[in-house]
């Protein structure tokens, strides 16, 4: 796909053609997808969350470990202490645990002393207690877990302010050019008009003071016209910040390059009530959700903490790995114990489950006044929306109205019963209307996009 858009698009850039080239909206918005700074930078948001993820699985990762320590003086081994093996935590809470031990000396603790071909312990620790349920690891984990739906979130949120932001780019621009075009053409034809009066004049049909009249029309009309070539310029280089190259290079938009017809009917593919609809699963909102997803595993962890630490370790022991299969648990060589401990107040663990809880409960406070701002917004955008359409509908039987008049005056000019003043006034207004119809339209297409921004949409992910 992005190497049909660089085809496509590959000559509307950078030089001037020979040929004018029209740059149409939904190309211009795969061009902004796929190349935009911005645009990449919502996809690179993803590796942080995949990252963290890849972290907190870290955290239950089999570790192997060794030591060894020996001590000589005088000749003598006071001893020779060998031990290695592979912890491996689980989901479940509970770690396992294979240890090979071999050790030997003079002055070796009595309880250190294993066969001579060493000992193999393998065994389990497990919380009855605290941690039981959850603990660091597994909270760390799921808090991954959430972090990554955010990081995706996040990118979709960049992506929608992305496309209405680019799409206000156009539109300007679209309205811009289709001004100065008119602009154009009604200095051109104030320049025929004057040369018809001047001509007129020299024959004497016309008194001086129409030349005066009409001369001073395409003065005003120039001034009018560089006025829409400045605006027209700031909407192109305002565009030219949305456009990069595969290689994050910025592009220049080709002098024949023009946008689509802002006056031109485009697809809506969403109306009012499926919008109202949409504004609950808002990415704004998600966030939210996820803040709040998080603080619950935390307050989780938090009540957890409230219970004592029941901590019990089993191990069998045996010289060979063929023993595992011969000796029932608790029979023969085994070795295990238990740790109890817990704080006798416990204030610092109520203290911070219940500064948790309050968190969550100003958070959710937070989410409920941003779910009525954004469907306030929304509302406020729809009527906008609503608004224009039929400002646009008035103003299009409004510059109906206006061409038959100025038909009409020039059909009088014609039969000698009006005069070159009432036509220019006519024409004003005509070509007023033409701008404003314009700007309307173009008001109304990113009015439309500001209706999709308030609900959500954007970007297809």
């Amino acid at each position: 796909m992005k190497y049909l858009i660089l085809a496509c698009l590959g000559l509307l850039f950078a030089f001037p053609t020979l040929g004018q080239e029209e740059l149409r909206y939904e190309q211009f918005l795969d061009w902004v997808r796929y190349y935009h700074p911005v645009a990449k930078q919502a996809d690179i948001n993803l590796q942080f969350g995949e990252q963290e993820m890849r972290i907190a699985r870290g955290g239950f990762d089999p570790m192997l470990f060794g030591n060894y320590d020996n001590k000589q003086f005088s000749d003598t081994e006071y001893y020779d202490k060998r031990e290695g093996g592979l912890l491996i935590p689980t989901i479940a809470g509970v770690e396992l645990k294979g240890v090979f031990e071999q050790n030997s000396g003079t002055y070796l603790n009595p309880e250190r002393t294993v066969p001579n071909n060493g000992l193999i312990a393998a065994g389990a620790s497990v919380n009855l207690g605290q941690g039981l349920l959850i603990d660091k690891r597994r909270v760390a984990l799921r808090q991954a877990e959430i972090y990554l739906e955010v990081t995706q979130t996040e990118r979709q949120q960049i992506l929608n302010d992305l496309y209405l932001d680019a799409s206000a780019a156009y539109w300007f621009w679209g309205a811009a050019y289709q001004n100065m075009k008119i602009l154009e053409e009604s200095v051109e034809l104030a320049e025929i008009r004057f040369e018809g009066v001047k001509t007129s004049f020299i024959q004497g049909d016309l008194p001086a003071i129409d030349t005066i009249e009409a001369y001073t029309q395409v003065l005003n009309r120039v001034y009018r016209f560089q006025s829409a070539q400045i605006a027209y310029f700031k909407a192109s280089q305002e565009l030219e910040t949305f456009l990069w190259d595969e290689e994050d290079n910025p592009m220049n938009i080709a002098m024949t390059t023009f946008p689509q017809n802002v006056l031109e009917e485009t697809t809506l593919d969403y109306d009012q009530n499926s919008l109202r609809g949409l504004v609950g699963d808002h990415p704004l909102l998600r966030l939210t959700d996820f803040e709040l997803a998080s603080l619950d595993i935390e307050r989780r962890w938090k009540a957890e903490q409230l219970k004592p630490i029941v901590k019990v370790n089993y191990n069998f022991l045996t010289e060979s790995i063929g023993q595992f299969n011969e000796s029932p648990f608790f029979e023969n060589n085994y070795k295990w114990g238990f740790t109890i401990k817990t704080p006798l107040l416990l204030r610092k663990e109520r203290g911070g489950l219940g500064l948790t809880k309050a968190k969550i409960d100003f958070k959710q406070n937070d989410r409920d006044l941003k779910f009525v701002q954004l469907r306030a917004k929304l509302e406020a955008e729809i009527n906008q929306f609503q608004t224009l359409q039929q400002q646009l509908a008035v103003y299009n039987a409004n510059i109906s109205g206006l061409e038959r008049l100025l038909e009409g005056e020039q059909t009088r000019f014609q039969i000698g019963e009006s005069s070159l003043f009432l036509i220019n006034a006519r024409e004003v207004s005509v070509l007023d209307g033409r701008l404003i119809l314009n700007d309307l339209a173009a008001k109304r297409k990113i009015a439309y996009v500001q209706m999709l921004n308030a609900a959500g949409l954007g970007f297809d992910q």
